[in-house]
Parts: C-alpha cells; structure tokens; sequence
C-alpha cells in the first residue's frame, strides 16, 4: 500500500492532498495556481508536500482547464465534416428560445466558422438504415481542404448517428489515412457517437466539436503532467475526476476531455456526501467557496441529482452552449474570494463575477492588485486574521486591503470598513443567490435541509447564508476546508456512463425491447471499463437510469430503474415511480396519459478503497488555550469584540455562543452572535441558529 493523492487547481490556490490507508497518514499542501500554465501549479504543489513519490500508489486530479478554456475560447482550430444540408446546424442551433421577449438575447457564437464546416453527401435515417452511402473519395477531400485551411482537430457528426455509427466510424478510418500522408498522425480526430448515442443533433454535435476544441490542450497538459511526475520516481495511476461524480483515467480524459467539464468542483459534493452520510445526514446543499466562485449542489437521500445536459455560459441574456455529457447538477456564480468589488454605470456597488484569481491576486495579497476584493473586505474589517493566511506562510498586507476598497468608500462617502462591509453583503448574497436556484427555484425548502460549508470563503458565507434562508444547521466539515474538494478526489469511485437513446413505450408488451436495449447498454460499459481501465467485468456494479416522459412531451425526468431482467409484472411500478418522480419535478402527474422512455442510462462503478475519519484526540484540550486573541472586528455596522479560536484545540461537545471567529491554516469559520457552535467528536463544527 501507499499514498493516494487527490490534487485540485482553484482560481487562486492549487490543493494537494494525501492519505495512506495502510498507516492513517494524512497530508494536505496548497501551492499557489499559475493560470499561464497550470501543470506548473501541480508540480511545484506536489513538491511542495515533500512526499516521496516512489510510495504513491495513485494520483487522482481535478482540473478546470475545459471548462476555462471554453469559456475563453482558448483552444483549437476546429474543423467540422457534417451530413449533407446540415452545415448551418451550430449557426441556426435551436427556435425554441427560454424567454421570446428578452431583446437582449445574444445567440451563441458557433466554436466552428462556417467555412470549416463541410457537408458530406451521405444520410443514415432515424431508425439506423442507410438511405445514401458515404463515399471515400468526398471525405478525403474534405479532409484535404481543411488541413489546408489549418484546422488543429477535426469533429465528425453525421445525422442519426446515434442510431448508427458506421457512417461516422468510416470517415474517421479515412481521416486518419489522409493525416497519416501528411505526416500529421498526431491531429486528433472525435466522432460524436462515441461521446453521446443520445437524440439532439445540435447539441450532440455541439458537444463533439468542444471536445475537439479542447482535445489538442488536454492531451498536452495531461502529458506533461504524466512525464513530469513520474520523473519524481512515480510509478502509480493517473485519474482524473470526471463531471459525473467518478472518475477515470488519464488515457479516457486525454479521448474525451469534455467528460471532466466540471472534475474539480464535483470532487467538493462527493466529499459533502460523505461528511453527512457519517453524521446520519440524509438531505444537504454543499457549498463551496472558492477563490473565484462559489458553487453549490442539492443532494437529496445522499444522492446527487446527474443530469445528461449541462449549459456552458448560460445566463438571462445567453441560452449558453450546451454539453451532452452527465454531470451532477451544481450552480456556480463568479463569487469568490477573489472577486472584485465595482461600480455599475448606475451607481450601484457589485461584485464579481470578474476576480483577480491567483495573479495578481486581492490588493493585500502584495502582488500588484489594486482592484478592492472580497478579501481585502475580509482583511480590512478583521474577519480575517493578516497573520495567519495558510498558517502564516502567507504574508497580508491591510494597509493595501485599505488603500483598495478605499476607492469604494471614497465614492460613497462613508467609512472604509462601511464600504467593505457592504462588499462583504453583497458576497454573501451572490452565495445565497446560487442556493435559491437549485432549491427554492426548484420546489425544495432550503430549511429542511442541512448546510456543509467549505473552500476558504465558504465558511465566512454560511452564516449569513443560513440566516436569510432559516436554514438551521450548519456543518464545517474537519477535513480542512480550504482542501476539502482535494480530499473528495480520494472517495471517489471509477464510473462511467452510458446513454442511448430509444424511444420505446412503457407497457408489458415492450419489456423485451426495453432489456434489449439496457443488455446493449451494459455490454458497452463492460467495454469501456475493459478497453479504457483495464477492468474485467466482474469487478463493475451496474446501475440502470431511464429518461422518460409522457407521450408528446419534450422534456424528460430520470428515473432509477432496477438492475437485471425486467418482467412484465415490474412495468407498473415503473410507471408509478415515474409519475413520483414528475410530479415533485413539475408539480402535476397525468395518470392516464401513456409513459415513455426516451433515453436509457447504464452507470457502471468500481468501488475504491475511502479514506477513513477518525475520531479526535480531544483529552486535555480546553476553552481557555483554544482562545487565541480578542479582535475588534467590524460587523453589523459596528466594531464588536470577538473572541478567536483555534478551531483545533477546541474541545468536544462544548456548547459556544456566539458571535465567536474560529481559524484554522485554510480558511477562517464565523459565528454570529444568535448562532451555537459545537465541535463534534469528529472534529466537525456544527453550527445551530438560535
């Protein structure tokens, strides 16, 4: 045995963590990211923790560079080979816009510019059978001319290729012949099949043609990645987190890059399941405040809610790109730590989504920033403690935190710590914000559920979070918080997902074609794990998943379905689950209107081996040493004296009222002043509203 190292890049810190089940060792660094290029963020983290990397058995990583380099648009030069009279399918995308009297909508600019999208004259019909052959000659040159005009990755999405792949697995043979005369044997060629066998031409050939924009500067980076540590004596595994809640290895992410569209931040809600799944916690919303955003997920009966539809960019004035790939629902908002505080044309005081990440970083960090930030509020108002940031390794500078939100209050005419008080509302509402979309948008009471805070600013926004929306408890989990995301990389199981789309009508009479079709499922997931992972199928537990509907609908609800053969006599239950299922979603059931499954959904996981939390060690600890100073800090509109802890000499099941600043090396927990903390058994805070 030996260490498992889970390694996630932030906005501003890139977090390591490490755990070696043989022995109970636990080991946590933060090195700072370096956004020009983030493999150089990972490697100076990892040699930052000292570990000797001949005793690590498994690195496990986390990375936003996808969904980053989508939402900059830094990527490559893509060309597109579609169907005949399909050309325009990223120019036109959908009719059906969200809100038809918005006249601020903006249409998405297509990744592909029309004169990179070529029509081949071959068609396969809707039930998978050939109306036009593909011809060899035509996809060669295509392929040709757009070599010539510099593409760096080339996407093929024929129509109905989801119901049959061959035209699509041709041209692709052809493809690579022709790269292969011209020496470019390295330019990676996606075929959309082989990421979604899902119905929805634009959106599946969208998210095709993001995995080619991607494909060329993942591979790099992976590579790098790859190279580099194992020159460290590294002789282990590499994985990377995947959008939906497992992960797979480096040789899957370097194919279909777009499946880790949101690997970091997922990490964060499986380690949040884990938390209150040992606290006897069924129903939670994990909150995650980083350096640049804050994220936040639902999860009900510790399961997270996966959607096979995710929307790049979308806000009220953009539909966004859409990406057909599963990844659990979370929503995130340009609201961190790093996040600037401006002045509208208006007159009103933002903040976000604009941040200043990890260089220059907030104003008191002394790296050239000037622009007032959320923690420069934090600083300049005392909830953040200048000496202590990462433990002290980390040198702040107030008198700059002052100088930059001084710009706030100079406008306004008030106080600097007025001014960043207000900064530091307006932050808190942006979290709060984030929380009523994924559930009182959504048809979920906040206050039946309990809130798991973590990242460095998440415990600095729970409170007040949880005062606006009544929610009643708050749980700070004991894995440092400013790492948590890294060590839910270490709970994390090898999944992959497999959806097909085949619309089939729920009734006795279709159980056959209904475990045809998941038996078709399950053997490309016994693939995939065989041919990607090097796992036989023996080792898999398989999951089955149905999207359905009622007839004539568009849109679908994703219904667990049991594992193994289907009988005629499990199809009304089916239905009635379904009816469940819709109506908590919409509000209303049709009980006589015919059901339909749309998209069937296999999920195929390997168990890994979960680090274990151990009680604390709390003999001698007391109140008194865990006190560490008195500040005078300005909240509320006033300065209060608080007390300061250290959140880990604080002893076990003692009852403290707040208002109360607990610190510890990543991030700094608040307490408001009707709020009871107590530190359970675990190490865990558990923060009560009065």
């Amino acid at each position: 045995m030996g260490y498992r190292l889970g390694v996630d890049i932030g906005g501003a810190f890139t977090d390591l963590v490490g755990y070696d089940a043989e022995t109970g060792d636990f080991v946590w660094v933060k090195g700072e990211t370096t956004p020009s290029e983030p493999s150089a963020g990972v490697l100076n983290t990892i040699k930052k923790s000292g570990l000797d990397m001949s005793r690590v058995i498994m690195v496990i990583h986390g990375q936003t560079l996808v969904i980053n380099s989508i939402i900059t648009r830094d990527g490559a030069r893509v060309g597109l080979l579609t169907t005949w009279g399909h050309r325009d399918i990223l120019e036109l995308q959908r009719a059906n816009r969200r809100d038809m009297y918005n006249f601020r909508y903006k249409k998405p600019k297509p990744f592909v510019p029309r004169y990179l999208s070529i029509e081949i004259d071959e068609r396969i019909l809707g039930d998978g059978s050939e109306l036009k052959p593909l011809r060899a000659d035509e996809v060669r040159g295509a392929v040709k001319r757009l070599l010539n005009a510099g593409v760096e990755s080339i996407c093929i999405s024929f129509l109905n290729s989801y119901a049959n792949p061959s035209h699509e697995i041709e041209a692709a043979r052809i493809s690579q012949d022709v790269l292969k005369e011209e020496g470019l044997e390295g330019l990676p060629v996606t075929m959309a099949h082989e990421i979604t066998r899902e119905w929805g031409e634009y959106e599946r050939t969208n998210t095709a043609v993001l995995n080619a924009f991607v494909k060329p500067k993942m591979v790099r980076y992976l590579s790098i990645l790859e190279r580099e540590i194992r020159g460290m004596g590294y002789g282990g595994s590499f994985f990377s987190m995947l959008s939906n809640g497992g992960m797979a290895s480096f040789g899957f992410v370097k194919e279909f890059p777009i499946y880790s569209i949101e690997s970091g931040p997922i990490a964060g809600v499986i380690g949040g399941i884990a938390i209150a799944e040992l606290l006897g916690e069924k129903n939670v919303i994990i909150l995650d405040g980083g350096s640049t955003t804050t994220k936040a997920s639902l999860v009900e009966n510790l399961t997270p809610k996966v959607h096979s539809e995710y929307f790049v960019g979308r806000d009220k004035f953009n539909p966004g790109y859409p990406v057909k790939v599963p990844v659990i629902e979370i929503e995130e908002v340009g609201n961190g730590g790093t996040s600037v505080a401006w002045i509208d044309e208006v007159g009103n005081l933002r903040v976000g989504p604009m941040a200043m990440g990890a260089d220059p970083g907030p104003a008191c960090y002394g790296k050239g920033g000037t622009e007032p930030t959320v923690t420069d509020a934090y600083v300049v108002n005392g909830l953040i403690n200048p000496e202590y940031l990462l433990g002290g390794e980390m040198k702040i500078y107030r008198d700059l935190a002052v100088d930059a939100v001084g710009k706030i209050a100079d406008h306004y005419g008030i106080s600097v710590e007025e001014a960043a008080e207000g900064i530091v509302r307006i932050a808190n509402e942006n979290a709060a914000n984030a929380i009523r979309i994924i559930s009182v948008q959504k048809g979920y009471d906040p206050r039946e559920f309990s809130l798991i805070a973590h990242g460095g600013s998440g415990p600095m926004f729970a409170p007040f979070i949880a005062e606006d929306l009544e929610i009643r408890k708050i749980i700070i989990p004991t894995i440092p918080p400013g790492v948590f995301s890294a060590w839910g990389m270490l709970l994390t199981d090898i999944r992959h997902d497999v959806i097909v789309t085949n619309v089939v009508k729920v009734e006795a009479g279709n159980v056959d074609s209904i475990n045809r079709t998941y038996s078709e499922v399950d053997k490309r997931v016994t693939r995939i794990f065989e041919e990607e992972e090097g796992i036989s199928a023996g080792e898999l537990t398989v999951f089955h998943y149905a999207d359905m509907r009622y007839k004539g609908q568009e849109h679908t609800v994703k219904v667990p379905i049991k594992t193994g053969t289907l009988e005629e006599s499990d199809i009304p239950d089916i239905i009635e689950k379904f009816h469940v299922y819709h109506e908590r979603a919409y509000s209303f059931r049709l009980p006589d209107s015919p059901v339909e499954i749309v998209n069937f959904h296999g999920v195929g996981i390997v168990k890994v081996r979960r680090p274990a939390i151990r009680e604390v060690d709390a003999e001698g600890l007391s109140l008194d040493d865990a006190v560490k100073e008195h500040r005078n800090v300005f909240i509320h509109g006033d300065f209060v004296d608080m007390p300061v802890l250290d959140r880990r000499k604080i002893p076990v099941e003692t009852g403290i009222e707040g208002p109360a600043i607990l610190e510890d090396p990543t991030s700094t927990v608040l307490v408001l002043e009707n709020q009871e903390l107590v530190r359970d058994r675990y190490g865990n805070i558990i923060i009560r509203r009065g």
